[in-house]
This record gives C-alpha cells, structure tokens and sequence, in this order.
C-alpha cells in the first residue's frame, strides 16, 4: 500500500509541473499590450440602472473668455449631452458648471466633463478641448508660476518652451501626439497618457533651466527605437544621449574681506558732545570775547594756507620745462655722392657747341683747293 501511494503522488507531482508552468508566463508578456488593442466602449449595457447620485463640479473663467465661451456654449451642451452631462454658463459670477443628470450611465463622463470646463477657461481652443470626452484622451494642467522666484527669469524659460516663432513647442507636439498650450503661469496639454507624461517632464526640466532642445533628441531617438520591434524587450540607455553639465567656474572672491568684529555685548561707547570737547581743551570756561580771537586765528591761519597753495599753482605756469641739450649732427660727404665737375664742364661744352635740330657745321676748307676751283 504504501509502494502504491508514492508512486501516486509522484505521478501528480509530474502532472502538476508543467500546469505550474502554464499558469506563470513570463512577465515581460503580461507587461506588454498587443498591438492593435482597444478597450471596449462603455455602454448603456454596461451600467443600465444609472447613477445612485447627482454629482457636480464648478470653474471660474477669466473676463477676456466671456465672449469666446458665449459663442461656443451652444457647441459644448450639444457635446455633454450625448454623453447626457448637463452644462450651465454663469456670466454674472463668471463660472462654469457641470453637473449629472438621471440619464447618465458613465460614472466617469462627470470627470472628463469637468476636464473640459477646465480647459476651455484656460484659452485652449473649443476644437481641441473636446477631444478629452475620447476615451484614449487625457489632460494635464502643469503650474509653473511658482517654479522660478525671478520674474524676468521666468519669462525667459517660458519663451525658451515655446521657441522662436512657437518652432520648440511645435516639435514637441509632433514627438509626444499631444496639443500643448502655454498661458500665463500654466501650461495645459491634451493626448494620450504616454504623450503627457513627457511633457511634464520637459516642462518642468525646461524651467529648471535645462534646454528642451535636449529632451527634444532623446524624444526622437525613443521614436525610432520603438519601431524596431527587436528592441522593445532591451534597454535603450546605450543609444540615448548623456548631456552633461558644464561645470561652471567658481564665484569670484571679492578684493576687501569685510572683517568682522567681535561680538560683544556691551554697547558702543557714547560720543563726545561739543560741550564736553570744550570742557576737555578748556574753552568753556573763557570769556566770550577770548573765543572770537581764537576762532579768528583759526581761521586766519587756514586762509593764508590756501593763499599760498594758490600764488605756487600760479607759479608753475611761468616755470619753463627743462629742454634737451642740443647735439649738432654733422656728416661727412660720402664719396659716392660727391660730383665730378670735370665732367659737367666737359657736357656744357658740347651743349653749347651743338645747336638744337640742326645738322652738325662743315669744317671750312684749306686755301689751296679754293685757287683751283677758281681758276
């Protein structure tokens, strides 16, 4: 019996191995979602007796919306009421309520309805805002007023989001699938939960004073990445871009180190009033009239002072400047500058014998030939 009984619960063991097997597969397949996939819609079907309360959210919206939202108003109740969400426009108080009614069968219709309110009163677009009754659709509203202390710091990081001619912020949308919208110390995004997650991130790095352009190239590399379907199950990090910090150089020390004096906590000395400087030199006790004298000494003494500083600066206008010695500079006639006059002569003379255009004069005949030619 007992033979027959361990082979039993061997045989079960073996059994039971390969539905353990079964039961568990890998992680990584259950973390994946296929591709193709979506979530069935939510039907009537699905809750038909409705909701057991009426639930409500409210939002104020600027005076410069007031007329934006006028014209709008009746496309929003048309797109709450298929969804049987009812909308109601306070210009009075300058809110926006939403509310459910008895019809209503998605508990959630409540929540993406108060995300619209929320948006439209943050100046996005009516177009865009009623994406976020789609179920695949989110919206995030990030707060960066109080991010940066500095204001004209703050603005800078702002513009720096949105890039010369709105380029930095286009490039962001195109990465991410989401609509992004920068309005006073809130930026409002509107996509797909994947998209919004990196946009917080490169809106917060971005006013952390690291430049989007940065998030932009890994944005782009992840892109590519997720193409390649052999890379989905790897780790990206060695085709990602480590940006590094530049190092700044250190604050320059100042030239004059204030010291400090030691504390002590007895109270500075107390200064010396007019009264007790004359009782110390003895001045109190003269008359009135020996005060004058010494008070005209005083001042006679001071003015012959400056009288002299002025007759010495006078003088120093009459005082000549010391002048150089002179040094007479006297060079010999080099012997290849000096001039044959000899020849000079000589060109005179045969100048003076040569008569300008003219032929050169015939010598004059002996006398002899002269006889002959007369005869």
């Amino acid at each position: 019996m007992a033979a027959r009984g361990e082979r039993s619960m061997s045989e079960l063991e073996k059994n039971n191995k390969p539905r353990r097997d079964q039961q568990n597969p890998d992680e990584s397949e259950l973390l994946t979602v296929p591709d193709g996939w979506k979530e069935p819609q939510f039907t009537r079907e699905d809750n038909p007796r409705g909701l057991l309360e009426e639930s409500s959210f409210a939002t104020l919206f600027p005076k410069y919306r007031e007329a934006y939202l006028k014209e709008c108003w009746p496309l929003v109740q048309k797109a709450l009421g298929e969804t049987f969400i009812n909308a109601t426009l306070d210009l009075i108080e300058g809110s926006v309520t939403v509310s459910t009614t008895k019809k209503t069968f998605d508990p959630y219709a409540i929540i993406r309805a108060r995300d619209l309110i929320k948006l439209l009163a943050r100046s996005v677009p009516f177009e865009q805002a009623v994406r976020i009754l789609q179920d695949n659709v989110a919206c995030d509203i990030i707060k960066i007023g109080t991010l940066v202390r500095n204001r004209e710091r703050f603005v800078k990081r702002r513009q720096r989001l949105i890039g010369p001619k709105g380029s930095t912020l286009k490039a962001l949308e195109l990465l991410t699938n989401c609509y992004v919208l920068v309005q006073g110390n809130t930026v409002s995004a509107l996509g797909p939960y994947s998209g919004l997650k990196e946009v917080r991130k490169v809106v917060l790095e971005t006013m952390k004073n690291i430049h989007p352009i940065y998030n932009i190239k890994t944005l782009m590399i992840k892109r590519e990445l997720a193409n390649d379907p052999d890379l989905r199950t790897q780790s990206w990090d060695r085709f990602l871009p480590n940006f590094r910090r530049k190092s700044l150089s250190k604050r320059q020390k100042p030239k004059k180190k204030k010291v400090k004096k030691e504390y002590t906590p007895f109270p500075p000395p107390q200064l010396e009033s007019q009264i007790d400087r004359e009782l110390a030199s003895g001045e109190f006790f003269l008359r009135e009239s020996e005060k004058r004298r010494r008070k005209m000494k005083e001042i006679k003494v001071k003015q012959a002072e400056a009288l002299s500083r002025k007759q010495e600066e006078r003088k120093k206008a009459f005082i000549p400047p010391k002048e150089k010695p002179a040094e007479k500079k006297t060079k010999k006639a080099s012997t290849v500058d000096q001039l044959d006059i000899q020849a000079i002569k000589e060109k005179v003379k045969k100048a003076k014998n040569k008569k300008l255009g003219a032929p050169p004069p015939q010598r004059a005949a002996p006398p002899a030939d002269r006889k002959k030619k007369t005869t």
